[in-house]
């Protein structure tokens, strides 16, 4: 090859290099480059102008409260959380464990003055203040420090634990910096966000990366919708806002998993709004409440009940609004003021947003016929919760003798004490209180404790009808067990006879 050939090839290469730089990337031949119809996404050049611009608004919050037994800030908001379905894993073996230790250490467990740092970001030039609840749950002194070194006391103007949301003021001298709160239901999984807080105390750190997902439900609470971002958020960087390239906040950083690098959590914005209007207006968050148990339904529950969508109602509470509208246990809810809810969390979500006092017109399906229900919503209390969870002890089989079939399941009546233990406001049904290993229902996946309800829709109010159904089926014949299992909820368990 010549000197001039060898010229030639270099500055060929050279150009391609040139070329690669100038427009980002190169398309080979038979390769795609993006996902069809897509337009190829690329990487800012720098986030220097969003973060000088929003910087100013964000601001680092320092608390002291009196703690017993060496209990951590961050934990009231990952605490121990009575579902209907029982316990959700609380602060001890929880999947956040690691992450609070490693930053706050063990404790001494006297009662003691602590410390503790947050983020929070000011929304209008009055002086009031987004963080999360956790960050400013029972403090006692809420001091406030912005990017340019002033500092101010601050005073709680509301806060709500449910969505771990609160609202603090300041009072300055002029006007302060702000930020918008954005459209979070208009981000998209893959776009790019940057947060902005104090983690670890480091203040007004700034870290960039895109939205991983969204409608991410982590068991924080009966309205989780939160935003998940590969944005490092660490301790300290809670409440502080997860912004936009156009410079909104489309999320209130929340919660990161320990372990799980570049997994972190934001409240969405659109969450968001109406809770601090309400904290601004009134101090508190006002929901509506229907008094029901839901379920979501899976595969097996829409076959049995021959349905598409929908939530199931498990539990109606007496003497509250669903029951005296006339709703009953397994109805199953298709639509509320004609918006369609397909999760316990829609449906949790429509019924709060609903002002107490107004009608809720639900459609519902019963027995495989479609109905309308018109009920009144009143306010949710929290102490309307109180007694309406399931209880944790194991029951204990009746006196009575109990009846071993074929199927090789023992069942007994439910007595006053197993529906107390259960807080069981209907004590229809027989349970299971043993399961013999190996047979047919073992393999089926029956557990002890289980309460069957019906089998092939028929209904189970005692042991007679349990007898009478299961000898009554043919040899070879499927039977479909719907199962109220504790802590778990409902389930279709199917058998071959």
């Amino acid at each position: 090859m010549t000197r001039c050939q060898n010229r030639s090839r270099w500055i060929g290469t050279l150009f391609c290099c040139v070329a690669l730089i100038t427009f980002g990337a190169v398309q080979v031949p038979g390769h795609a480059i993006s996902a069809a119809g897509a337009k190829p996404v690329v990487a800012p050049n720098s986030f220097t102008e969003l973060a000088d611009a929003a910087s100013p608004a964000v601001v680092n919050i320092r608390t002291v409260k009196t703690v017993d037994n060496g209990g951590q800030v961050f934990r009231h908001f990952f605490g121990d959380q009575q579902g209907p379905q029982g316990p959700q894993q609380g602060p001890q073996g929880g999947p956040f464990d690691e992450f609070f230790d490693g930053f706050f250490g063990q404790q001494d467990p006297r009662e003691f003055k602590q410390k503790s740092l947050g983020s929070g970001f000011i929304i209008d030039k009055q002086g009031f203040i987004v963080t999360n609840n956790h960050v400013i749950s029972n403090a006692e002194e809420i001091q406030v420090k912005l990017k340019n070194g002033d500092e101010f006391d601050a005073k709680i103007i509301g806060s709500d634990p449910n969505t771990d949301i609160a609202l603090i003021k300041i009072e300055a001298d002029k006007d302060l910096p702000q930020l918008n709160l954005g459209d979070s239901n208009k981000a998209r999984i893959g776009q790019w966000v940057m947060a902005i807080g104090n983690p670890f105390g480091l203040e007004h750190t700034v870290t960039a990366g895109i939205i991983s997902a969204k409608g991410r439900v982590i068991g924080a609470g009966p309205y989780d919708d939160f935003i998940q971002t590969d944005a490092s958020i660490n301790p300290g960087n809670s409440g502080g806002p997860l912004i936009n390239m156009e410079g909104d906040v489309i999320g209130i950083a929340t919660a990161m998993v320990a372990g799980g690098e570049g997994i972190g959590f934001a409240t969405p914005s659109s969450l968001a709004k109406d809770i601090i209007g309400q904290l601004k207006q009134s101090g508190e968050v006002t929901r509506g409440w229907i008094g029901v148990g839901i379920q979501e339904l899976n595969q097996e529950l829409k076959d049995y009940y021959d349905v598409s969508s929908g939530v199931l109602v498990t539990q109606v509470f007496a003497n509250q609004p669903a029951a005296k509208a006339g709703l009953q246990q397994n109805d199953i809810i298709v639509s509320v003021n004609d918006k369609a809810v397909n999760t316990p969390r829609e449906l949790s979500q429509t019924i709060a947003e609903i002002e107490p006092g107004k009608t809720a017109e639900l459609e519902v399906v019963r027995n495989g016929q479609a109905t309308t229900l018109d009920v009144e919503v009143t306010k949710r209390q929290e102490e309307n919760l109180a007694g309406m969870q399931q209880g944790q002890e194991k029951p204990q089989p009746g006196e009575q003798k109990p009846a071993r079939d074929v199927l090789g399941l023992e069942v007994s009546n439910i007595t006053d004490t197993i529906a107390q233990r259960y807080k069981l406001e209907d004590t229809k049904g027989v349970i299971i209180t043993l399961i013999e290993p190996g047979s047919k229902a073992f393999e089926a996946g029956f557990t002890q404790g289980d309460i069957i309800r019906e089998i092939n829709h028929q209904p189970v109010n005692a042991v007679e009808d349990y007898r009478k159904i299961v000898k009554e089926t043919k040899q070879g014949d499927a039977l479909f067990f719907y199962v109220m299992r504790p802590f778990q909820g409902i389930q279709i368990v199917k058998i071959t006879r």
